[in-house]
């Protein structure tokens, strides 16, 4: 037995090893790093109306307390990385035409951003094309999601902005209600992906399968708003001297891309876990040579979910010569995807 064979047995053997394993390689599969781009790419353009429509709607609802407005405005700001640490945002005024231009602005690139999630989403649960939802759907459901999730967080980030930055306020928190602060966030981002996920693929994953990969991002989220902006300027300090003024734009490409990778992770977790797609072998992982069963389904659902017709007009049937359930076949004969016409 070689030394792959030996680590690859060990791996399996242990969940704790093959189930990280099987996330990353079905990562890999989905080209999600490409799909993680797109989002990150649509999320850039998104920000700057959704802020300043933000920043516009609490000067109108705060307009006789300029100082506490300052205040919200700059503690949200804050949370997002590079953006917080330039020139504040100034607000729309004396002009509803310009606010209702950014409302729209705002409105068409947040839907960009859900639509592209839509995207991302149907791919690792591995939602046949044929199944995607067609305009009139999506459209409604993002709207959907753009409202809840928007809300959401926004009330979430807020909260952490109220948690970290209490000084501003006059308020001094202890240890204890800043741990409870953070505790409160988290639940309630868990309960906000949770939502989000069941919603942005059309495969009926259910909330108790969503939990996890839910959990693990709003983890994450809340971990790269506390230190996302030391992240990022500690990575670009020297970048400004190269790139002057494009060093913001990288280092907000950066946050979001990343923010869009670990969102994708808490993806493949949850459909990892609701396909048992682990182990995985590391022959899989190394050179893409199929050597368990997970890897035989894993690879039958990458295939079925380029199906681009119902299935009575379209089959797809996915062959591994070497698999022992298709013993009948000869080890020369090689495997082979046949698509028939009903």
């Amino acid at each position: 037995m070689s030394v792959l064979d030996r680590a690859d047995r060990v791996q399996r053997e242990r969940k704790w090893m093959a189930f990280p394993l099987a996330v990353y390689q079905k990562f890999n599969d989905d080209q999600a790093g490409n799909l993680a781009s797109l989002l990150a790419y649509y999320a850039f353009f998104s920000v700057f109306p959704l802020l300043l429509v933000f920043v516009t709607v609490l000067g109108f609802v705060l307009q006789t307390n300029p100082q506490l407005q300052h205040r919200i405005s700059s503690t949200a700001l804050e949370l997002l990385p590079i953006v917080g640490t330039q020139d504040p945002v100034h607000p729309l005024r004396g002009s509803v035409f310009a606010l209702v231009v950014g409302v729209a602005l705002a409105l068409w690139s947040g839907l960009a951003v859900v639509n592209q999630a839509q995207v991302a989403f149907n791919t690792v649960f591995s939602v046949p094309r044929a199944e995607w939802p067609g305009f009139v759907p999506r459209l409604l459901r993002d709207l959907q999601l753009l409202v809840v999730g928007g809300l959401g967080f926004l009330l979430t980030t807020l909260l952490s902005g109220a948690v970290t930055g209490a000084g501003t306020y006059g308020f001094a928190l202890g240890i204890g209600l800043r741990l409870l602060g953070a505790v409160i966030a988290i639940a309630l981002n868990t309960l906000l992906f949770t939502f989000l996920f069941t919603r942005l693929t059309v495969r009926d994953v259910g909330w108790r399968n969503s939990l996890p990969g839910a959990a693990f991002a709003a983890v994450c989220w809340y971990v790269l708003q506390l230190v996302g902006t030391a992240l990022v300027t500690h990575n670009l300090q020297h970048a400004s001297r190269t790139y002057g003024t494009f060093a913001t734009v990288i280092g907000l490409l950066a946050f979001f891309h990343l923010q869009a990778q670990l969102t994708l992770y808490a993806a493949e977790i949850n459909a990892v876990r609701l396909d048992r797609l682990w182990p995985r072998g590391l022959k899989t992982v190394l050179g893409n040579e199929p050597t368990t069963e997970a890897d035989h389904r894993a690879y039958a659902s990458y295939a079925e979910r380029d199906r681009l017709a119902h299935p009575d007009n379209e089959r797809i049937e996915v062959h591994f010569p070497n698999r022992s359930d298709d013993g009948d076949r000869s080890d020369d004969e090689p495997g082979q995807a046949t698509i028939s016409d009903g």
